[in-house]
């Protein structure tokens, strides 16, 4: 009974502590909600007064970019600010033929006139957060946007978020991320579907109550100020913006998010890219939940509600390991719970944590109405993309969690860029993309043998206990083994 007992306590703290991650969305929810009925007047800048337009500097940092650089660069070409008052920084740590390209592009757009510098380096060190502290020793402005390179603002993107800055205490401006490719396959709009949560109701819901939110890497700025006296730019994880994010807030400044104002980017369309940007995102966190949680805590300046938040927010991450944990001893579970009489009343009361499957459900829910619209016929297709999405959040959760345990246990690792491919047209294929990691890793295979283990899970409700079967866990084992195959099989084809 001894290992029985170990599974029921693992399983139970798994189940608890992601309850209380469901309870704190619900509290985001109805935040969410109070904020979309809320009319706020901010103090902005006159632009029409020339004096009260500020210096802004954009900065662009970029990495074997071959497939994107002259779309992002004819973008960025077309911002509308004042010329005088705006400079163009592309961080240019490229090692490929796209240096090259990008140099000649660079000198071509300076001839109309534009601010723009080609600004590299000879190491590579500190990855991105080191290219965005170099730069900003050479910064012209009062204020830096920063732009990954598959990002494309709209022209009146400054025009929208600068003026925010006339509240002398705002650090950051960051706006919602939008999708130009949603549609291109399952596994971008099961990407789209988990980004709008978070850039709707968990931005909002953080922000307007107080708490703490974070820049997400890109399409926001920064006050230069803010970023110098929250210690400047680091390097030692894989989520600088997260980090520096925290140490702003922990000086006090404030940040402002723009729910209204999208900035569309490119999501991953090949399974690799998209492991390896999930696991710099996991691993990241992972790192500053290590480097930021006690900080947190021990602030005199933070709210107790706002640390709770933070907390749980530093620990997003960590949520995979805990799904990975439920759902791996949920098989010997369902023999326990059919093995042993007395324990009937746990099983009762452990019935009650698919309340958090239903929190989430409708959460996601308003978000997902917010963006797409309401009505039956929506809430069917949300139905449907809820459940794909949840299927193959919990496929990731053995890739997840790896690079969680990495986090936390302090394992170091290279920053890895996300391949971006350019794809505009729908039918447009990505195998020619020179980026693309050509390796399988060896966790595919366990991956693989997770989805046999939940065929397994499935085929156990058929011959446990004496009434018949016992079909209470087969949905959610159904879910995991498609989840897994997925993921499974299309890391084996996206190598093809």
């Amino acid at each position: 009974m001894i290992l029985e007992t170990i599974i029921i306590l693992f399983y139970s703290v798994a189940l608890f502590v992601i309850l209380l991650y469901a309870l704190a969305q619900l509290n985001l929810l109805f935040n969410y909600l109070k904020a979309r009925k809320a009319t706020k007047n901010a103090d902005v800048f006159n632009f029409q007064n020339e004096a009260e337009i500020p210096y802004v500097t954009i900065q662009l940092p970029v990495y074997n970019e071959l497939y994107v650089m002259e779309r992002l660069l004819n973008n960025i070409a077309e911002i509308e600010y004042p010329k005088a008052k705006l400079e163009i920084q592309v961080l240019d740590d490229s090692t490929d033929e796209s240096f090259e390209e990008t140099a000649k592009h660079i000198k071509q757009l300076q001839k109309s006139g534009l601010d723009i510098k080609h600004i590299t380096r000879k190491k590579r060190e500190g990855f991105k957060a080191g290219a965005l502290k170099e730069g900003l020793e050479t910064s012209k402005g009062e204020y830096i946007a920063i732009f990954d390179a598959d990002f494309l603002p709209k022209k009146d993107w400054l025009l929208n978020t600068i003026p925010y800055f006339k509240d002398s205490e705002i650090g950051v401006v960051q706006t919602r991320w939008g999708h130009l490719n949603r549609d291109y396959s399952i596994l971008t709009r099961v990407q789209a579907f988990a980004l709008d949560a978070h850039f709707t109701l968990e931005q909002v819901g953080r922000n307007s109550k107080g708490h703490f939110i974070n820049f997400n890497g890109t399409a926001g700025v920064w006050r230069k100020e803010c970023i110098m006296d929250a210690g400047n730019w680091e390097g030692d994880t894989l989520t600088e913006d997260l980090d520096l994010s925290y140490r702003a807030q922990l000086k006090n400044w404030k940040f402002k998010y723009l729910e209204e104002v999208e900035t569309p980017a490119e999501l991953p369309v090949v399974i690799s890219a998209a492991r390896s940007q999930q696991f710099r995102w996991n691993k990241g966190g992972a790192e500053n939940f290590q480097k930021m949680a006690k900080r947190v805590f021990k602030s005199q300046n933070i709210p107790f509600k706002t640390k709770i938040h933070s907390f749980l927010h530093l620990l997003n991450s960590t949520m995979f390991l805990n799904i990975l944990i439920v759902a791996i001893l949920s098989i010997p579970m369902l023999y326990i719970k059919n093995e042993y009489e007395h324990l009937k009343m746990y099983f009762l009361v452990m019935s009650f944590f698919v309340v958090s499957t239903v929190i989430f459900f409708v959460c996601y829910w308003f978000t997902y109405k917010s963006i797409y619209g309401g009505g039956f016929k929506q809430f069917l297709i949300y139905i449907g993309m809820f459940f794909t999405f949840f299927s193959v959040a919990m496929g990731f959760s053995l890739h997840n969690s790896i690079a969680v345990l990495e986090g936390h246990f302090g394992k170091k690792s290279e920053f890895i860029r996300t391949p971006k491919f350019n794809l505009n047209d729908l039918n447009k294929s990505w195998k020619e993309n020179k980026y693309i990691a050509k390796n399988i890793s060896i966790n595919v295979i366990f991956e693989g043998l997770l989805m046999l283990y939940f065929a397994f899970g499935m085929y156990s409700a058929f011959v446990v206990g004496d009434q018949g079967g016992d079909f209470g866990l087969f949905p959610f084992h159904l879910m995991l083994f498609l989840g897994f195959g997925f993921v499974f099989f299309k890391s084996l084809t996206s190598k093809a």
